[in-house]
This record gives C-alpha cells, sequence and structure tokens, in this order.
C-alpha cells in the first residue's frame, strides 16, 4: 500500500483509472480539483508483489465545524471489490489518514449494487459498517438510486430501439419543430446557469453559483461538455455530460419554462448518448432518481423520464462507513439529518 504523492504517482493513477472497468469521474484528480479548497484529496493505492497497481480509492477530507475532520470517498474504491486482500490494503491506508488527520469517520458511497452479497461481506469483514435505507436524495451526498443504459457494442440504432416509442417520437419532434444543438464553450455556461436558476426555482432544488461551473470547465478540460439547445437562435435547453474512462455521465441538465412542448430535453440526451456510443462506452449513466418510486411522488416525473430512455433502474448499497469516533459521528449525522430538514422548511416558506 502506499499514497500518490507526487507528478509521476499521479500519472500512473490516472492511467490506472481511466483504464478499469470501475472508473468513476468522481474519483480523479481533475474531480478533486473542481472540489478544491474546501475538500483536501489523498489517494491510497493498492499494490501486487511487483508494485503494480491492483486497486485505489480517492479520498478527500474536510473540518467540519465543531466535530472536526472528516474523510469521504465518493463512488470508490476502483478495484476487485470482491478481494479482501486488496480491499485490506486501501483500509490500511484509509486507517493511516484517519490518523493523520485525526478525522471522526471515513464515509464511502460506492456504486456497487445493493445486491451484491460477496461485497458486503468482505466490508463488514474488514470492520466497516452499512447504512443502506437512504429513498431520497436528501438522505445522502451521492444519488442511491440511478439509471444506467448499457451500450456495450452497441450502435446508435440498436441503443434507440431500446427506448420507447414516445421517446422516440419526441427527439424527432424536436428536430423537426426546428430545435438545434451545439457543442457550447465556457461562455455559453452563463446562459445555461441562467436557464438552471429558472430550472431550480421550477422544481425546488438548490443552484450553485456560476463560478463553480466555470471552474468544472477549467479542471475537467475535455472530460466536460457544455450543450445547448436553441430555438429561433435563442437558448432554451442545456446540459452538462462528463466522459471518464468507460462511461458517460449526465451530470446537470437545465431547461426554460419556455418551449417545453418542443421536447428539447429529449434531443439533448439523444446528443449526449450518441457521443457515448461514438467513444465506445459501456455505461451511460442518467444519475440519480428517488428511490420512491410512485406516481404521487413530486420526483416521479424525472424517474419516468429517464426510465423512458430504456435504461435499468440500479440500486446502490448506500453508505458504507468506518467510524473512528462513534459517539461523535453519531452527534454529526443528527446535526446533519436535522439542517437538512430546516433547509427543507426554510424552502417552502420562501415560495
Amino acid at each position: 500500500m502506499r499514497f500518490v504523492t507526487d507528478e509521476e504517482s499521479k500519472k500512473v493513477y490516472k492511467e490506472f483509472l481511466e483504464n478499469h472497468e470501475r472508473c468513476n469521474f468522481q474519483q480523479s484528480l481533475e474531480w478533486a480539483e473542481v472540489k478544491k479548497p474546501n475538500w483536501k484529496p489523498e489517494v491510497v493505492l493498492a499494490e501486487d508483489e511487483e508494485g503494480n497497481i491492483i486497486g485505489s480509492i480517492c479520498v478527500w477530507i474536510r473540518k467540519m465545524p465543531i466535530f472536526g475532520n472528516m474523510i469521504y470517498s465518493p463512488r470508490g474504491p476502483v478495484c476487485d471489490i470482491h478481494d479482501i486482500a486488496v480491499m485490506k490494503q486501501l483500509t490500511d491506508g484509509i486507517k493511516e489518514l484517519g490518523k493523520k488527520y485525526n478525522a471522526f469517520v471515513f464515509r464511502n458511497e460506492p456504486d456497487i449494487l445493493s445486491s451484491d452479497e460477496t461485497y458486503r461481506e468482505v466490508v463488514t469483514n474488514l470492520g466497516y459498517k452499512i447504512k443502506d435505507d437512504a429513498k431520497d436524495f436528501k438522505d445522502e451526498i451521492q444519488p442511491r438510486y440511478v439509471f444506467r443504459l448499457d451500450i456495450k457494442g452497441k450502435t446508435e440504432e440498436e441503443v434507440m430501439a431500446g427506448f420507447k416509442q414516445k421517446w422516440r417520437y419526441n427527439i424527432r419532434l424536436a428536430g423537426r419543430k426546428g430545435v438545434t444543438v451545439k457543442d457550447g464553450t465556457k461562455e455559453d455556461l452563463k446562459d445555461f446557469h441562467k436557464i438552471m436558476i429558472e430550472t431550480g426555482k421550477r422544481d425546488g432544488f438548490i443552484i450553485r453559483p456560476l463560478e463553480y461551473f466555470e471552474k468544472m470547465y477549467d479542471c475537467l478540460g475535455d472530460h466536460m461538455k457544455v450543450l445547448m439547445a436553441y430555438y429561433d437562435g435563442k437558448p432554451i435547453s442545456g446540459v452538462i455530460p462528463i466522459f471518464y474512462g468507460n462511461k458517460t455521465w449526465y451530470l446537470y441538465g437545465a431547461s426554460s419554462n419556455e418551449h417545453r412542448n418542443l421536447m428539447p430535453n429529449y434531443l439533448l440526451q439523444w446528443e449526449m448518448i450518441k457521443m457515448a456510443v461514438a467513444r465506445g462506452d459501456d455505461v451511460y449513466d442518467f444519475r440519480g432518481v428517488s428511490g420512491v418510486v410512485d406516481e404521487n411522488h413530486p420526483q416521479y416525473g424525472l424517474y419516468r423520464f429517464k426510465q423512458g430512455f430504456g435504461a435499468t433502474f440500479t440500486e446502490f448499497i448506500g453508505e458504507v462507513y468506518f467510524p473512528f469516533k462513534p459517539l461523535i459521528y453519531k452527534l454529526y449525522k443528527f446535526s446533519e439529518k436535522t439542517f437538512r430538514t430546516l433547509r427543507q422548511i426554510k424552502r417552502k416558506f420562501s415560495k
């Protein structure tokens, strides 16, 4: 086990990550740059006897007011998750970081299926605990429920054939009605953000500042695009896809209240999926939905929209954590839940 400490080890780590089947952009050093300075990144590497990398986990450290330092890893580790020897190397590194930063907890939200009993057994034997009762977006940092589209080895025609008929119709309708999609630049993020604010007010979620998206653009380089949909020369919708390793993620989307009947969001999804197919990706990830599959749920429309593209409803395991200081972590979780509840109440009253 060793840590990434210099430019050469960063280069080797990036190469390992991009070529691994479990690659995730949130494990990348580029994404860690986006999260600085609030979070400080560290990377633990597991090695075989010849010194070759056989596993990795990128973690972020952040000081939480009152409670102390938290260590958090989004969507790691990247390795054979059923190999307890590799997992132990990574765990030893995490424990070492826990001591170094005097952390009260290590939190991990891996993209590992909830049904993976072998992984559950491995992490339980290594001393981790599992919290797998989250249902809504607000319950965890990363969405526990996502839609994923298998595009491995498929053509555009084969992928589209898996869409619901109405979804194929809407994609073609947008084109017929004059909606066009353009590959944007950093400057186009201003239009994207204006529409994002409009979307947030309509759907009731908090919007990050424009500077955050501009920082993403600068840090991620070719791993990110801005796609904008136009009607009569006016931007009416936009998306931000992320490309990394063998996957493409639909990270952000924004749509104006105007011209929604022209179905620009369907066309934008299709454009992103076509890009993923052209890259030879294995997976197109639509990202999060609520785990409450109920037509009366306020986010059911989002669930139905993503489902119509033929994607698979995927349930991840939830939070896998190692409480270095169990009592402090319990108090922290209570305060976190209280804060989120109060924020929801405030949002309702502000409407």
